[in-house]
């Protein structure tokens, strides 16, 4: 589950999420809550872990995995032990990881990491949710991909706020 913005952006260069957070949502529920309780771990990586850690209060209860070469377990504040993990695995390694732990539902966040994921087919479905703004520049959800990704529409909502949310699922 991801926003991005009608350019295809989930973030800026800088990781900063300042467009999203300036929608107006008329409160509505895009179900999130109901998302995270469908999944058994969060999967993201350094820039993604770092921007929401600047948020203030930690907003996960599932365990969150980070994946980072330049981070370790001694760059997790206090607060989170046992919230988070850092892992310099690669995205294969990771989903072993994972299994073995019975984690079978894997939400994968951030710009990067998504598109490791995507290249290497470990993406099964995955719901957007377009945010009617345009930032013109940023981190793209999908980069480069060796092979074109044949998706299947499941299910798409429209919201009065102008926010379009879709759901596909890999061929």
């Amino acid at each position: 589950m991801m926003a991005i913005t009608l350019d295809g952006f989930v973030a800026r260069r800088d990781h900063s999420l300042d467009w999203l957070m300036k929608q107006d949502t008329k409160g509505e529920d895009h179900g999130f809550s109901e998302f995270l309780a469908s999944i058994d771990v969060i999967v993201m990586g350094r820039g993604s872990y770092l921007t929401v850690r600047g948020f203030g209060a930690w907003p996960y209860e599932k365990p969150v995995v980070v994946m980072s070469k330049s981070l370790s377990q001694n760059d997790v504040p206090a607060a989170l032990h046992g919230k988070v993990e850092i892992t310099d695995l690669e995205p294969l390694a990771v989903m072993e990881e994972m299994e073995k732990r019975g984690w079978t539902r894997v939400y994968v966040d951030g710009g990067a990491v998504v598109q490791s994921f995507m290249r290497l087919g470990l993406v099964r479905d995955f719901k957007l949710a377009i945010v009617p703004i345009l930032i013109g520049d940023g981190i793209r959800l999908f980069g480069d991909l060796p092979a074109d990704v044949d998706l299947r529409l499941t299910e798409t909502k429209e919201f009065p706020s102008g926010l379009v949310e879709m759901r596909y699922c890999v061929v």
